[in-house]
């Protein structure tokens, strides 16, 4: 017997209303399902077999508006972080670009470090771990130096850091350049920009470091980068991948700008591809720049070196299916 009083009364359910299943929208149907994976089957049937669910529907929304900037003549701008390199995309990419699908890369300073290194001696990404009680962390004698070279020489031209250490990188004639998106993108013709934190890269304390020229470089850059995004209007698509603040920040201050100028800004796409989805990402890139109707933005979790290879054969083999 209840030690409540005798008004409180578990709540009787002989009167709840029901409906017959199939009579409810859903949000998956068997339709969406993937199917089985075989050894034989070409790419293509290997992506039109993936779910047709969550992130496979943004991947899928993604290419599909890449596959459109690329026939508009719209820019598709990548925005990449070190790790980018560091994951071994390089050749991906530099596909990507010959085929149209790259047309801007802006990097933050750890993407110059990692792909000079990679044109230089065909390794990077030391263990810091390792060196860091020595004080010999970021301490290679060639890395500073060349950067605060090409520093130099794109403050003396008025260009920007990115293509000033892609002309000094191709100059030099690195065993592997083509390794290197940095030669790729000189090679191209494509603008490569070069967004610095100044402290943030080991070439930042080397002993030929010149604070001006990276300062003057690195503008230049973002003044080049705010007349790429104007290009976006009208069906132009911004990669994320792999920078948590430097580059949603710059590509938010990007957006403002021209916006600021009095130019249109609307219809293009906006992505983030990260293993972790991040506040300034999500806002800055995702959000913010793309509300109130004027572009679309995705979200996608997952390791570059599975999502970017991923991204590239949807692009290229998919069926756009949104």
């Amino acid at each position: 017997m209840s030690i409540y009083d005798d008004d409180v009364r578990p709540l009787a359910l002989e009167e709840v209303n029901t409906y017959p299943l199939a009579s409810r929208p859903s949000k998956v149907t068997a339709a969406d399902f993937a199917e089985a994976v075989r050894a034989d089957a070409p790419l293509k049937d290997f992506l039109r077999g993936l779910p047709n669910i969550l992130a496979v529907r943004s991947l899928r929304a993604v290419a599909a508006q890449m596959r459109r900037a690329r026939a508009l003549h719209k820019p598709i701008i990548w925005g990449i972080g070190g790790h980018v390199v560091k994951t071994g995309l390089a050749p991906v990419i530099i596909d990507l670009m010959r085929q149209g699908f790259v047309n801007a890369i802006a990097g933050n300073g750890s993407v110059l470090v990692h792909d000079a290194e990679m044109a230089l001696v065909g390794s990077t990404s030391e263990d810091v771990d390792a060196s860091l009680g020595a004080g010999a962390f970021g301490a290679a004698e060639e890395t500073g130096r060349i950067l605060n070279e090409a520093a130099r020489a794109g403050a003396r031209a008025a260009v920007g850091l990115g293509e000033a250490l892609g002309r000094k990188l191709t100059e030099l004639n690195p065993p592997h350049a083509q390794a290197s998106l940095l030669c790729a993108a000189y090679a191209a013709r494509v603008p490569f920009t070069a967004h610095l934190s100044i402290g943030a890269d080991i070439a930042h304390f080397h002993p030929t470091v010149d604070g001006a020229s990276l300062g003057a470089t690195t503008h230049t850059d973002f003044r080049l980068l705010a007349e790429l995004v104007r290009r976006l209007d009208g069906g132009g698509v911004y990669l994320n991948i792999g920078s948590a603040v430097v580059l949603p920040e710059v590509f938010l201050k990007a957006v403002t700008l021209v916006r600021n100028l009095g130019h249109t800004l609307a219809d293009f796409t906006t992505a983030n591809f990260d293993f972790i989805q991040s506040y300034r990402p999500l806002t800055n890139v995702v959000r913010r720049p793309t509300s109130d109707g004027a572009g679309r933005g995705y979200s996608i979790t997952g390791h570059h070196e599975l999502m970017i290879p991923l991204l590239a054969a949807e692009v290229l083999c998919g069926e756009g299916l949104v």
